[in-house]
């Protein structure tokens, strides 16, 4: 029997080949504990940590020490997003900027601070799901502490105007956050503006294992952003993120940022034949795109075909492709996407979208049959 094609790299990707090599040398051969100061087994650890650092922080123009790792995107966001609920206090800066376009790790912790006396301006998008930056600009205060836009959105692959929102805050001091989990490694150009202070990190969506990420933490001078902890116990990672690191996963994180970094042209243009043999075969069938291709990443193709159910469909390609309607992360208890409801559309018409995501290893996908199958349904 031959299986399906993986189209769901959106929500976790397979481990490259050389990332793998690395995760198991560390797993399973240096296996020392990084914080261990009194033998070459802990220095050694040290030593692969201090590199990981350097090659994610390569990726987007960061230094060694501005890099904190965590177990994934999730805690990055919550770190950069809660973490500076202490701040904003203390210096009554208590309104925050946001969208509702957002990974439920940015916007949950925002409606966290939203019942602990901060004030949340969600932005509105447009229906091709890019925010509004006029909106942006009129909402920004003399009190806002924090504007959080993601890189590119998880389910449509959209990509924000990050450039344009770091000319808004020129001259402003409130912190820009970006949960980069979907563009890290693959979008390299607009992650190297210095004007974006806080970059979450996932591993597992760069080809890395799950369970490791970063948070990038941009100095302004000598100042880094002035994050508390949310847990205590060690004092690693700078006191932000205490417990013992996982060097296996942290230095694998390294490798696939590295590789990442070297190997992107050939990755996007791998992945951007894919999209474009995508959209050429389901041309016929008309779909509803969410989000204009050109202003997609290459990897990601959200769409519908009027009138078909994303349940009824997932089910009838099974065979052919592994898909999915919507963000992993939420897909226990499916509800219409709040993506594709933020960009206007219906509940009915947010339960027809199907996201479609791949990566550099996935294999020629047999499109015609795919749109054939469609063709069934309609």
């Amino acid at each position: 029997m031959v299986s399906p094609v993986y189209l769901d790299c959106n929500a976790t990707a397979p481990l490259d080949p050389e990332v793998r090599h690395v995760l198991f040398h560390y797993l399973t051969e240096e296996f020392g504990n990084e914080g261990s100061r009194t033998h070459e087994f802990g220095s050694r650890a040290k030593q692969a940590v201090q590199k990981a650092r350097d090659q994610v922080a390569s990726v987007v123009g960061a230094k060694r020490d501005e890099v904190i790792f965590t177990s994934g995107a999730t805690e990055s966001n919550n770190l950069a997003i809660l973490g500076l609920a202490e701040h904003g206090k203390e210096t009554g800066k208590l309104h925050l900027i946001g969208t509702r376009l957002e990974h439920k790790a940015v916007i949950e912790p925002l409606e966290a601070l939203e019942k602990r006396g901060f004030e949340v301006t969600w932005l509105n998008s447009d229906n091709q799901g890019r925010v509004d930056v006029g909106q942006l600009a009129q909402a920004l205060r003399s009190d806002t502490l924090l504007v959080s836009v993601m890189a590119s959105n998880n389910e449509t692959g959209v990509r924000q105007p990050l450039g344009e929102i770091s000319k808004i805050l020129e001259g402003h001091e409130a912190f820009f956050h970006t949960d980069a989990a979907q563009a890290f490694g693959k979008d390299i150009e607009p992650l190297h503006n210095g004007r974006i202070d806080l970059i979450s990190v996932s591993g597992h969506k760069v080809f890395a294992p799950k369970g490791i990420g970063a948070l990038v933490l941009r100095r302004r001078g000598y100042d880094r952003p002035p994050l508390k902890p949310l847990f205590y116990g060690g004092g690693q990672e700078r006191g932000l993120r205490p417990g013992t690191l996982p060097v296996a996963h942290v230095a694998a994180l390294g490798m696939a940022a590295e590789v990442a970094l070297k190997q992107h042209e050939k990755r996007r243009e791998h992945c951007r034949k894919l999209k474009q043999a995508a959209l050429a075969a389901f041309s016929s069938l008309a779909p509803r795109i969410h989000g204009r291709p050109e202003e997609t990443m290459d990897h990601v193709l959200n769409l519908a075909f009027p009138g078909i159910d994303s349940e009824a469909l997932i089910v009838a390609l099974k065979d052919l492709v592994a898909i999915s309607n919507g963000s992993a992360c939420t897909s226990s208890s499916y509800t219409p996407s709040h993506v594709i409801k933020a960009m206007g559309y219906s509940d009915d018409e947010a339960n027809e979208a199907i996201r479609l995501s791949w990566c550099h290893l996935t294999p020629e996908v047999d499109w015609e049959a795919v749109a054939e199958r469609i063709s069934r349904l309609t």
